[in-house]
């Protein structure tokens, strides 16, 4: 859905200063394209929550050898924007793992010095989010979960999953062994 101040402007609750939020989000994502505004409801450390604002979604960053991924955040807009800095966290995705560091809190809190010395008037959502594509080319705030090695089942597993207990005319029973081709073993062959 392509979004405009105006549509942005109606989405923000009239506790916000409205068109100049709407404004710095229209231009935010005329640049990251992939990022949505969202009004959401934001758990804040004492367990309180508010609806908020977020932009949220990806940040193409380019790692080393020129290769972009798409770092997936959700920036908070507080009421109290542009006075106070957004909240910021990296959001890892199935399949990623977040890494903790000097501009990442364990929780996937984003932790910048542009946020922590945040000036009303001389920052912005644009420069924040520009600031964070730099900052996590160099530090990756994450990486993809590591898929251990499939590792073969023991030998009676493979025996047990291919085998039938069968009896024999004259009452007595034996145990049929069948590979994974389907055909029953031969004398002295193993699968192990």
């Amino acid at each position: 859905m392509p979004y405009n101040e105006h549509s942005i402007r109606k989405m923000l609750p009239t506790t916000y200063p409205r068109k100049h939020v709407a404004h710095e989000i229209y231009d935010a994502l005329t640049h990251f394209k992939s990022l949505v505004p969202l009004m959401d409801r934001y758990v804040y450390n004492d367990g309180t929550t508010k609806n908020l604002m977020s932009l949220t979604g990806t940040i193409p960053v380019m790692f080393e050898e020129d290769q972009t991924y798409n770092i997936p955040v959700c920036l908070w807009i507080e009421e109290s924007y542009p006075q106070t800095a957004p909240i910021c966290f990296v959001r890892p995705t199935h399949g990623m793992m977040l890494v903790g560091g000097q501009y990442i809190s364990n929780s996937g809190e984003v932790v910048l010095p542009y946020l922590e010395e945040w000036k009303c008037g001389e920052c912005d959502l644009l420069s924040l989010l520009q600031v964070m594509v730099v900052v996590f080319g160099d530090f990756p705030p994450v990486c993809m979960q590591p898929h251990p090695e499939p590792e073969q089942a023991p030998c009676w597993l493979q025996f047990h999953r291919h085998s039938e207990v069968l009896s024999k005319t004259d009452g007595s029973m034996y145990l049929d062994l069948t590979g994974e081709d389907d055909l029953p073993f031969q004398e002295h062959e193993t699968n192990c």
